[in-house]
């Protein structure tokens, strides 16, 4: 039997990453720490994937089951053990603590197999699986780690689909949008999966998707917050806002045809089909949610920042992204602890201080002088 171990069952694992391996004929074994979805994991043995679309059309997915890592070590990594895939989607912070459980895994399945296996990280970050690695090597001896070469392949990845927050309680059923984009860096020969898409380069895929998907919800919710507005499609009603990320968006847009020679025409198309998509109304994806953890998404590799840095070293404009940024640091949502924590951070030290030891931005940069000078036209 072909089997996937999956880190993470989640909406996002069970609507996107797990729906397409079932899909593909494998047995997806979800890995977790939530009590409740994994016992409804083994005692349903299945559950259905809804698209947010007119039709509410749906599926539903089979051959599912469920471990709890906190409770079930021996078992997962016997799991690990036979399985052709690993994969998470955890998000990326999550990833140091289930890399021990994952050498274990390997270091027994060195012991007996040698059957390939192959391990993608399906975060929103970029080389999330080079991370990955990273702390699965720290945690296995060298004997095991020069077994690796030939059997263990990690794979970067890009992951692109909606999974609004939802009240699923009790039901492992998940709303999720039509479109997906699974995008994996390999010159392997790896088992056709339903829904994968193969590159030998993956940087101007992330990158495209990271800076247009991820920059593009970002400032929809920060602005949206800002303006009082409940969820990312009714934000995106409001036409001074809609232009706002038009323009925010065109300026990643030309750092990305500048150092990919993406087509500046089929470029432009793709970012008027991300913003339909933000239209979405069937989704109700709150502004809240979508703007939570802004520390992590005003770090120096992250959606707001990163693009702004490249867009400067390469001669080009951002000041909408500094617009973006300076949003991001007004986003006080109490229910968020990244939000509290980021406010009680910039009243004790100042934004220019902040954006130092947030996003690694120099206080005299002129990209921090750009961003204090849009925080104080938008508190106005």
């Amino acid at each position: 039997m072909k089997t996937v171990v999956h880190f993470g069952a989640g909406n996002i694992g069970r609507g996107f990453i797990g729906a397409l391996f079932s899909d593909s004929g494998y047995h997806v074994t979800f890995v977790d720490i939530a009590d409740q979805t994994i016992d409804q994991l083994n005692k349903d043995q299945q559950y259905r994937v809804k698209l947010a679309t007119d039709q509410q059309d749906e599926m539903t997915i089979t051959n599912v089951s469920g471990l709890n890592n906190m409770k079930q070590e021996e078992e997962v990594v016997a799991a690990i053990q036979h399985a052709t895939f690993l994969t998470t989607a955890i998000g990326p912070t999550i990833l140091p603590r289930i890399a021990p459980l994952i050498a274990k895994g390997l270091t027994e399945r060195m012991k007996t197999s040698d059957e390939k296996l192959f391990i993608i990280a399906c975060e929103n970050q970029i080389s999330a699986t080079d991370l990955l690695k990273g702390y699965v090597l720290e945690n296995l001896d060298d004997d095991i780690k020069s077994r690796l070469e030939g059997r263990v392949f990690f794979f970067n990845s890009a992951v692109d689909r909606i999974v609004p927050i939802q009240n699923n309680q009790g039901s492992l059923d998940v709303l999720v949008e039509p479109y997906h984009e699974w995008v994996v860096e390999t010159t392997e020969d790896i088992p056709a999966i339903e829904g994968m898409k193969i590159v030998t380069d993956l940087a101007p895929f992330i990158e495209r998707k990271l800076f247009t998907v991820n920059t593009g919800h970002a400032v929809i919710a920060y602005l949206g917050y800002l303006e009082n507005k409940s969820t990312i499609d009714q934000t995106l009603a409001d036409e001074a806002i809609e232009k706002q990320v038009q323009a925010t968006l065109n300026e990643t847009g030309a750092y990305l045809i500048k150092q990919y020679g993406l087509n500046e025409e089929e470029h432009q198309q793709y970012i008027h089909k991300i913003i339909d998509r933000f239209k979405n109304a069937y989704l109700n994806d709150g502004v809240t949610r979508v703007g939570r953890s802004p520390i992590r998404k005003l770090g120096p590799d992250d959606r707001l920042v990163r693009p702004a840095v490249q867009a400067q070293k390469a001669g080009l404009s951002y000041t909408n992204l500094a617009k973006a940024i300076a949003a991001a640091l007004l986003f006080d949502y109490k229910e968020d602890e990244e939000a509290v924590k980021l406010q009680e951070m910039i009243q004790e030290n100042g934004v220019a201080a902040v954006l130092k030891q947030v996003s690694g931005l120099d206080e005299n940069s002129e990209i921090t002088q750009e961003v204090l000078r849009q925080y104080e036209l938008l508190q106005k």
